[in-house]
């Protein structure tokens, strides 16, 4: 089916570089621009539920991703990246308004345009500026796989355009796809021990090892659209956002792309702590576990092994998209942006899929290339709120004075350069707070911790199995960092909405 368009340095594989799970970001921009008046084209690549470690630019050693390495090859490579949101709905309305979830109040899966008015948003900033802007496929909130499916299940609500803000872009281009319907070998991995639940849809572990090419899926119909409107506006500059749906569930892709990890028996499921639970709040044991997903290990391997080839489906289009940048000549005049909405757990401490506020759901892999510039790593802490201040400072377009992100810019000439103490992050649907610093990561449950705390060292502890909440030992830590997030809360709110 064709796309329908509505008008309107290095890779350290050491455990350090694994300590963190960052949301990818990869700006590609000249140092001068050839022209006194010629303006930096963006282009904002961000994939869905995508988390780290599944990159080995990040390190993975299973799952090859060569595009996306391609990019941080050329680039500044983010190891401490957060989302504010770790779930689609208030991540994707907080790094396009400018402002927290709490902010605004969207802490669910709906637009912010209410709470904003008249003010901006990110791309519509670009817009307002001269930019042709454009979206294609999923960049604010998107039911997946409902609004993406073709003949979808009900949330394909506002003609396929989800919680989408018309007013952000010149034009958007949605990318109809079979998902889980689409033909092929497919499997029920979620709550099916006897094996005897169909294929299923909705938000569901499902591998479909599909028949066909990539233009059967969404993903492969995005790359082809986004290609082909770099090259037909390659003269002016645009602001372009590419959002891919893979990894998110259903994992589906052509079968070419699972070859890499099959048998699935041979794939090695993250290090377990018998006990894992005992120390956590209830309020901090994931929606989603090995447990009431009834997944025994041959499901939990087969999970891992789709996830993969969800994400090597996904590596393909995204060099797709940057061959077609190259082509039109316009890599040496484009920031280019790859990022994810949040991160995923792929099966640690029992975890999976997004919502936790663990360093696996909650940070995100983050790249910033800029030609011209040298390749790098940055350790600093930073949060996706920080893109739309960063490419407004990058374009020489005027920071808006209402939007609550930093500008991160001087970290690609100098990565030791630092913006914030801590990176601030939240799960609305368990009322979770996270404040990560450098060596602490802080979790509370409810303002008032009424649902319970949970204290990680991170230097000691970057796998998070160890709860230092309840010693005496850090009492004085925890008091701090509950008097911090208080804090942040209060100056979050603070704002002109």
């Amino acid at each position: 089916m064709p796309l329908i368009c509505i008008s309107a340095r290095q890779f350290p594989s050491d455990d350090h570089a694994m300590k963190f799970l960052p949301c990818i970001l990869i700006l590609g921009l000249t140092t001068t621009p050839s022209v006194a008046n010629e303006r930096w084209n963006v282009l904002f690549i961000v994939s869905d539920d995508l988390t780290s470690t599944a990159l080995s630019c990040y390190g993975n050693t299973v799952c090859q991703t060569p595009n996306i390495d391609a990019l941080a090859a050329r680039g500044t490579r983010f190891t401490r990246a957060y989302c504010q949101g770790t779930y689609c709905g208030p991540s994707r309305a907080s790094f396009m308004s400018g402002y927290y979830p709490h902010a605004t109040g969207v802490l669910g899966y709906t637009n912010p345009r209410p709470q904003i008015g008249n003010r901006p948003t990110w791309s519509e900033h670009f817009k307002n500026h001269g930019y042709y802007a454009a979206r294609v496929s999923k960049i604010f909130h998107m039911g997946v796989p409902g609004g993406i499916e073709e003949g979808g299940d009900g949330r394909d609500h506002d003609g396929g355009n989800g919680a989408d803000d018309e007013r952000s872009w010149t034009e958007r281009f949605n990318s109809p796809g079979p998902e889980w319907k689409a033909p092929g070998d497919g499997e029920t991995l979620e709550s099916n021990p006897d094996g005897t639940r169909p294929v299923v849809g909705g938000n569901t572990f499902v591998v479909v090892e599909a028949d066909g090419d990539d233009l059967v899926h969404s993903d492969g119909k995005t790359a082809l659209k986004a290609s082909q409107l770099i090259h037909d506006h390659r003269d002016s500059p645009f602001w372009m956002g590419v959002g891919f749906v893979r990894p998110h569930v259903p994992f589906v892709a052509p079968r070419p792309y699972f070859d890499a990890f099959k048998p699935y028996e041979k794939l090695s499921l993250p290090e377990r702590l018998e006990n894992d639970w005992d120390d956590v709040p209830k309020a901090g044991i994931n929606y989603k576990t090995s447990v009431n997903m009834k997944m025994d290990l041959r499901r939990q391997r087969k999970a891992l092994g789709g996830y993969y080839a969800s994400v090597a489906y996904m590596d393909a289009q995204v060099g797709k998209v940057l061959a077609a940048l190259n082509d039109s000549g316009l890599q040496d005049r484009t920031i280019v942006i790859f990022t994810s909405d949040h991160g995923y757990h792929l099966g640690e401490h029992d975890f999976w899929a997004k919502v936790s506020l663990r360093e696996e759901s909650a940070s995100v892999p983050l790249i910033i290339s800029v030609p011209g510039k040298q390749p790098a790593v940055c350790d600093s802490l930073v949060e996706l709120l920080d893109l739309y201040p960063t490419l407004s400072s990058l374009c020489g377009l005027p920071i808006p004075s209402n939007i609550q992100g930093k500008d991160i810019s001087r970290m690609l000439d100098d990565p030791s350069h630092s913006v914030r103490d801590a990176a601030f992050s939240v799960a609305p649907m368990r009322k979770g707070f996270l404040l990560r610093e450098d060596r602490w990561a802080y979790i509370q449950y409810g303002e008032e911790s009424q649902q319970g705390q949970e204290l990680f060292d991170m230097d000691n502890d970057p796998r998070q199995f160890h709860n230092l909440a309840s010693s005496l030992d850090h009492a004085d830590e925890l008091s701090r960092l509950r008097t911090n997030l208080s804090k942040k809360l209060t100056t979050i709110r603070d704002n002109d909405l």
